[in-house]
């Protein structure tokens, strides 16, 4: 197998971009510089070096706890023992194997591209997170362990240091509209993409031009959180992926979770039942000033008044604005599961294998029993997958939680049951 083996969880590689070209065409050289060369060609390809056995644990943290809140950028960070490691990690050692003595400089240096790969149980590489390093925290201790924490991000981190030109926008729906700001000059984003297209269309006359200044990924949030409320991130594998508004759609859930020993194990649970999950008041207002209000007053007299309000929507049809208020109504408090979490060690190998790779816009079964009386009951809950957190330790093992949304639930049909038990709202488990 490849990788290095973490204790009852699998087999990883942390790899680090070392800044040098491997496989690079180099003039005068007697194998490199060789003409036809199949093996030494003229972009050459980045070596990445792998930290994986230096490294004491792993955190990554990646979306959002609820659909109310804004995606940011994906992190990971990770802590190398340069003692171990016999100081290959120290930036001022000249004759580490990751130090660049042609640049004079560093290879294990701020913004090289990092990935950290899971394998399967037949070998196959999965991403858990690719993205860039933002900052190297040494920490000499004198008679002790030197450590090195390392603190990264994905590609969100670089939308975010990256700003518009004035850019006069045309009528486009929400998907287009991200690829377009994309492909502008001063973005060149040249990165994998899955860009949906999008269900609403955006203002395209004067009151929509975009300001010279404006922050890229500030924009495209705007387009997702005040027009369109799907989903925009970047995925496990390092591929900005902008979903379509979320509907109450019965998709096909990727893993089963169940504390009766069923299915997948899992040892913790989060429940919410709250007040302030209700809307039942939504104000939302376009920038050319068309607004819409929607009410849910049976709500608002058992539960009091709860307004959202949106004034920058990037809406200009009066239908899809009056939509979008409708949209974000919720009068009811609903009780739901709001996270997941699982140990690796508890866990088959297949199921190590499928957990591993669950992603945002994934959609989750959680069952729990519950006492019921002088017997028990169990409810599960179909749920979209908003925030994924691994915390890895070569010690211990690995550990994953994902963190719900309810804007999917589907519950299991559940016989003689007065709510779980209509065929029309509730499914065969």
């Amino acid at each position: 197998m490849a990788g290095v083996a973490v204790i009852q969880s699998g087999d990883y590689s942390l790899k680090i971009d070392t800044g040098f070209i491997q496989d690079g065409f180099l003039l005068d050289d007697a194998t490199a510089g060789l003409l036809n060369n199949a093996n030494y060609v003229l972009d050459g390809t980045t070596d990445f070096a792998d930290v994986t056995a230096g490294t004491v644990g792993i955190n990554v943290k990646r979306g959002r706890r609820d659909s109310g809140d804004q995606f940011s950028a994906g992190t990971m960070s990770f802590t190398l023992n340069d003692t171990y490691a016999d100081g290959v990690f120290n930036p001022f050692d000249t004759v580490s194997p990751y130090y660049d003595t042609a640049l004079s400089k560093p290879g294990l240096a701020p913004l090289r591209a990092v990935e950290l790969i899971r394998y399967d149980n037949a070998n196959n590489p999965e991403y858990l997170f690719k993205g860039f390093i933002v900052n190297y925290d040494y920490n000499f201790a004198l008679g002790g362990l030197n450590t090195v924490t390392v603190f990264c991000a994905d590609q969100f981190y670089l939308l975010a240091q990256t700003y518009l030109d004035e850019y006069n926008v045309s009528t486009q729906t929400s998907g287009q509209r991200i690829a377009s700001v994309l492909a502008l000059p001063e973005v060149a984003y040249t990165r994998p993409t899955n860009i949906a297209t999008g269900t609403v269309d955006l203002g395209h006359d004067s009151s929509y031009t975009v300001p010279e200044g404006t922050n890229v990924l500030a924009y495209l949030s705007q387009i997702n959180d005040t027009a369109e409320f799907g989903r925009l991130f970047m995925s496990r594998d390092g591929v900005l992926t902008f979903q379509n508004r979320i509907g109450n759609t019965l998709s096909g859930s990727v893993a089963d979770f169940h504390d009766d020993g069923t299915q997948i194990p899992y040892d913790t649970v989060g429940i919410t039942f709250e007040a302030d999950a209700v809307v039942n008041r939504a104000v939302v207002t376009a920038l050319d000033n068309k607004t819409a209000t929607a009410t849910d007053l049976a709500s608002i007299a058992e539960y009091f008044t709860q307004t959202t309000s949106i004034t920058n929507s990037l809406l200009h049809v009066q239908g899809q604005i009056d939509d979008a208020a409708d949209y974000l109504l919720n009068g009811e408090p609903e009780a739901r599961y709001t996270d997941v979490g699982v140990t690796f060690a508890a866990l088959t190998a297949s199921q190590r294998d499928s957990v591993a790779i669950i992603d945002i816009g994934d959609t989750i079964t959680i069952q729990k029993t519950f006492a019921s009386g002088t017997g028990t009951t169990q409810l599960a809950q179909e749920l979209s997958v908003e925030g994924v957190e691994h915390v890895i330790d070569l010690a211990t093992g690995h550990r994953a939680t994902f963190f719900t949304a309810p804007t999917t639930i589907v519950y299991e049909l559940v016989l003689d049951d007065a709510t779980f038990g209509l065929l029309d709202t509730n499914v065969l488990g």
